[in-house]
C-alpha cells in the first residue's frame, strides 16, 4: 500500500464525517478526529473485475506515434517503388545482373525513410514513457498506487498538488482544490473545484487536495475524445514530394504505350524477346527520376539530423520542407509564448503610506507551503523583511483571500479584488483602476489592511493599499523569433483559449503586430466567408475552443494559404493535426505529440528559424538539382519516341544509365543538395525546373540521335551506344556547369572531378569491359 502524497490523516480531513459509502464508494468515517480509526471502502475487488470484464476501465490503444508496420507499408508501397520494382524483375529475368545496378535506389529510398520515422518514435515513445505517471485509487478499505490506465469506472481517486488528472469525474471532497486545465481549455487562470464539480482527464491539480469518483474512463474521457478525433496520420503537404509525384503520375501514363511500342520495334530489330525487353526497359528506367526521390529523402534526412541535434524531433522528412512554405503561423499562448509562470510586473500603491514592499515580501513567506503561484512570483522579486507572523488565514477558493497579521506591523489581507474592493467602502475609482489593469491583461491581487485579526469566516471591514499586477513570464527567445517571422513576412495569428486581453497583451509583449483588439470566441464566425474574413482583420483571439481551433486553420487554408500550428494541450490537438504543419514541445500531452510532424523537445521557441533555413536550405538545392534529373527524363522519353518512329534500337543500355547517372547526374547532386543555401521560398517549383530541363534535353537527344544516324553504317550496336553514352556524358556535364553555378568554389572542383571521372570510365580496361564502352574509329 502506498499513500504518495496524501496521509491517512488528509484523507480523513478531506472526507469528513458524513460521507456515504453506498453514494460514493467511501466507507462511512466513525470516528473523525481519531486517524487510524477512518475506514475507507472504496470499490471491492468484485466491483473491480466486474468493471475490467464491462470494459469500463481507463485504457485506450492509442498510440503516441505510428506502428513499425505503418511505417514500413508508407515507405515500401509506393508509387516509385513499384514502377521501378517491376523494372527490375524484367532486367533479372531477360537481361544481366549488370543491368539492375538501379535497383539498390530503389532499397536505399525505402530504407532511409523507413529509418528516420523509426528513429523518430523510438525518441517519442521514450518521451512518453518519462512522463508516464501513478495514480492513488481507494480500493478495499486501502490506498493503493497504480498504473493511470487501471483505474475503473467508480473508483474513487486521491488527487494532490503537482499530479495530472487521469480520468473524467466528479469531486467528493475537497480542501483548497485548484486545477489548472490549460492543457483542455487553453485558459491558464487557476479553477477552483468543490464537491458536485466535474473534473476532466489531462488537467494538473495546483493546490489542495480532493477524492474524486471517476465517471468516464478510457476513450470516453473528454482528452481521449478529442485524441480520437486526430488519430488518422497524415503526411503534411510537401511541394517537393507533390511535384515528384506529379511528375512519376504523368511518366506512369506514359510508359504503357510507350513500353509497347518500344518492345515491337526492338522485337523486330533484335528478333528475339530478351534483349527487346532489356531495350524496354533501359528506356523506361531513363524516364524514372529515380534518383531525385532518393536524393530528396537523404537530403530531408540529413536535415532531420541536423535539427536532431539541435533538440528538434522530425517525425516525418517533408515537415522540414513545409515549414519553409508556411506562410501563416498560428500559435497557442500558454506554454509556447509563455514559459506558464507569473512574473510580478509591479506594485500599485491606491492612496496609501503603507510599506506595501515589505508587506508583499512577508505575506509571500508567511505563504511558502502553500504554493502558490502568484505568491511565488512575489517572493522572487520583494525581500522577505522576516516579520514575525501571527494570525493567519491560509487562502481558500471558497473565501479567494488570505489573511496574516504580523508582530508590530498590523493585520494584512491578499485576494481577488472584488472580494476586496467588496469588503471596502465603495470607491468607484479603484473599481475603475482595477478594471484598467484588466483590461490590459494583467493578473491582478488586491493588498488591504485589516483593522484587526480577521474572523476566518467573515472578512469584514478593510482600506486596500495596493494591487500587485502579474504577468506570465515570457520565453525569453520569443521576441526575436516572432521579429524572424514577421520579417520573412509570414503571418502571426495567436488562438489562446485565455481571455482575449491577456493574450492580447502577451502578444503584443512579444511583438505581434496588431495584438489589439483581440476578438473573443464567443463573437467569432462559425465559418464560411465571415471567419475567413475574422482571420484577415484579427492577428490574436481568446477563448477559443478545440472545435473554432480546427475551424479557423481550415478558413486559412481555404484562402490558399499554408498554415503552421503550435499548441502544447489536448485543445489544440484538432488544429495541429489539421494544419499543414503540426508543431508541438516535448512537453506537451501525448495527443499532441502523437498528431505533430516536429517536436521541440526541450521547447525552445528559437528552434524555428532554424528550421525554416533548414527547410529553404534543401527546397533550394533539390531545385537546383532536379534539373539535372528532369533533363534525363526528358531526353529518354524523346529518345523512345524517336526511335520507335524511325524503328532504330534503343541507343542505351541501362548499364549506360547507370554511368551517365553517377557522374553527371547523382554524385553531383549529391554534394550541391548539401551546400549551403538562404534562398527563399518561391511557389512554382516544377514550372521552373521544367524551364530549364525541357530544352535542355531536347537538345541532348537531337545530338544522340546525329549520333546514332552518324554511325548507322559500317558500325556495331555497341559501338553506336558507346558513343551516345559519350555524347549524353558530355552534354550532361555542361547541364551540371550551368546548374553548379557560380564555378569558382568548391563546385567547379565538383564538375572538374566529374568530367575526370567519366574520362576515366572510357580510358580503363575494367571499366570499359563492364560498362560494354567501344567507341567507334570514324578513321576507317
Amino acid at each position: 500500500m502506498s499513500l504518495s502524497c496524501f496521509r491517512q490523516s488528509t484523507i480523513m480531513e478531506i472526507l469528513g464525517p458524513n460521507m456515504s459509502k453506498k453514494s460514493t464508494g467511501i466507507a462511512e468515517l466513525t470516528n473523525p478526529n481519531t486517524e487510524l480509526t477512518v475506514g475507507i471502502s472504496g470499490l471491492d475487488q468484485d466491483e473491480v473485475q466486474q468493471a475490467k470484464a464491462r470494459g469500463a476501465i481507463n485504457y485506450t490503444q492509442s498510440q503516441t506515434s505510428r506502428s513499425l508496420a505503418s511505417i514500413i507499408f508508407a515507405n515500401v508501397f509506393t508509387r516509385f517503388n513499384a514502377i521501378l520494382a517491376v523494372l527490375l524483375g524484367a532486367v533479372l529475368v531477360f537481361g544481366s545482373p549488370r543491368d539492375a545496378l538501379f535497383g539498390i535506389i530503389l532499397v536505399l529510398n525505402a530504407a532511409i525513410g523507413i529509418i528516420q520515422e523509426w528513429r523518430a518514435k523510438v525518441t517519442l515513445d521514450r518521451l512518453s514513457i518519462i512522463g508516464a505517471s501513478r495514480a492513488n485509487v481507494v480500493r478495499d478499505g486501502d490506498v493503493h498506487e497504480i498504473s493511470p490506465t487501471e483505474i475503473v469506472q467508480g473508483d474513487a481517486v486521491l488527487i494532490g498538488a503537482g499530479e495530472q488528472i487521469s480520468t473524467d469525474g466528479k469531486v467528493i471532497a475537497a480542501r483548497g482544490f485548484e486545477v489548472d486545465e490549460s492543457l483542455l481549455t487553453g485558459e491558464s487562470v487557476p479553477v477552483a473545484k468543490k464537491p458536485g464539480d466535474a473534473v476532466m482527464s489531462g488537467s494538473f491539480v495546483l493546490a489542495g487536495q480532493a477524492v474524486y469518483q471517476a465517471t468516464k474512463v478510457g476513450t470516453q474521457a473528454y482528452a481521449a475524445q478529442l485524441a480520437q478525433e486526430a488519430r488518422e496520420f497524415h503526411l503534411s503537404r510537401s511541394e517537393l514530394r507533390d511535384s515528384i509525384n506529379l511528375l512519376l503520375r504523368i511518366i506512369s501514363w506514359l510508359m504503357g504505350p510507350v513500353a509497347v511500342a518500344l518492345f515491337f520495334v526492338e522485337y523486330k530489330v533484335a528478333g528475339a524477346v530478351a534483349p527487346a525487353a532489356v531495350a524496354v526497359v533501359s528506356g523506361l528506367v531513363g524516364m524514372i527520376p529515380q534518383g531525385l526521390v532518393l536524393l530528396t529523402s537523404m537530403a530531408f534526412a540529413i536535415g532531420v539530423i541536423r535539427l536532431g541535434r539541435r533538440k528538434a524531433l522530425v517525425q516525418e522528412l517533408a515537415a522540414v520542407e513545409t515549414l519553409a512554405r508556411v506562410n501563416v503561423f498560428c500559435f497557442d499562448k500558454t506554454g509556447t509564448l509563455t514559459t506558464g509562470r507569473l512574473n510580478l510586473a509591479r506594485l500599485e500603491p491606491v492612496g496609501s503610506d503603507a510599506p506595501i514592499r515589505e508587506i508583499a515580501g512577508a505575506f509571500s513567506r508567511a505563504f511558502t507551503d502553500t504554493h502558490d503561484p502568484m505568491l511565488e512570483a512575489v517572493a522572487r522579486e520583494l525581500h522577505d523583511p522576516a516579520w514575525n507572523t501571527r494570525d493567519v488565514v491560509p487562502f481558500s477558493p471558497a473565501r479567494k483571500w488570505s489573511a496574516a497579521g504580523f508582530e508590530g506591523h498590523g493585520h494584512w489581507v491578499m485576494g481577488a479584488p472584488e472580494i476586496i474592493l467588496a469588503a471596502a467602502s465603495d470607491d468607484n475609482a479603484l473599481r475603475t483602476q482595477y478594471k484598467k489593469y484588466m483590461r490590459e491583461g494583467f493578473r491582478v491581487l488586491a493588498l488591504a489592511r485589516a483593522t484587526g485579526p480577521v474572523n476566518p469566516d467573515a472578512l469584514g471591514r478593510v482600506q486596500p493599499v495596493a494591487y500587485l499586477l502579474f504577468r506570465e513570464e515570457l520565453r525569453d527567445d520569443a521576441p526575436q523569433t516572432i521579429a524572424f517571422f514577421r520579417k520573412q513576412g509570414v503571418r502571426l495569428k495567436v488562438i489562446s483559449g485565455d481571455s482575449p486581453l491577456t493574450a492580447a497583451s502577451i502578444a503584443k509583449a512579444a511583438g505581434v503586430p496588431n495584438a489589439f483588439p483581440a476578438m473573443d470566441g464567443s463573437n467569432l464566425p462559425n465559418g464560411g466567408e465571415a471567419l475567413a474574413s475574422a482571420m484577415e482583420n484579427y492577428a490574436v483571439f481568446g477563448r477559443i475552443g478545440p472545435q473554432q481551433k480546427k475551424s479557423m486553420i481550415e478558413s486559412l487554408q481555404a484562402r490558399g494559404l499554408t498554415v503552421a500550428m503550435l499548441g502544447d494541450g489536448v485543445n489544440d490537438v484538432l488544429a495541429i493535426k489539421q494544419a499543414d504543419l503540426g508543431i508541438t514541445v516535448g512537453s506537451a500531452a501525448s495527443a499532441s505529440k502523437a498528431v505533430a510532424q516536429i517536436i521541440l523537445t526541450d521547447g525552445r521557441f528559437s528552434l524555428l528559424p532554424q528550421i525554416v533555413g533548414e527547410g529553404r536550405r534543401i527546397l533550394a538545392n533539390i531545385e537546383r538539382v532536379a534539373v539535372l534529373f528532369i533533363t534525363k527524363t526528358v531526353y529518354a522519353t524523346l529518345l523512345i519516341l524517336a526511335v520507335s518512329l524511325v524503328q532504330w534500337p534503343f541507343p542505351l543500355l541501362p548499364r549506360h544509365f547507370t554511368l551517365i547517372d553517377a557522374f553527371t547526374i547523382g554524385t553531383p547532386a549529391f554534394f550541391l543538395s548539401l551546400g549551403p543555401s538562404d534562398h527563399v521560398f518561391r511557389p512554382g517549383l516544377l514550372r521552373r525546373v521544367l524551364r530549364v530541363a525541357v530544352p535542355s534535353g531536347a537538345v541532348i537527344a537531337t545530338l544522340v540521335m546525329l549520333s546514332m544516324a552518324a554511325t548507322r553504317q559500317g558500325f556495331t550496336l555497341e559501338q553506336s551506344r558507346s558513343l551516345a553514352t559519350l555524347v549524353i556524358s558530355v552534354l550532361g556535364l555542361g547541364v551540371l556547369s550551368v546548374v553548379a553555378r557560380p564555378l569558382f568554389s568548391w563546385r567547379g572542383l565538383l564538375v572538374f572531378s566529374m568530367a575526370a571521372g567519366v574520362a576515366l570510365a572510357f580510358a580503363l580496361p575494367f571499366t570499359r569491359d563492364f560498362f560494354a564502352l567501344v567507341l567507334p574509329n570514324f578513321q576507317h
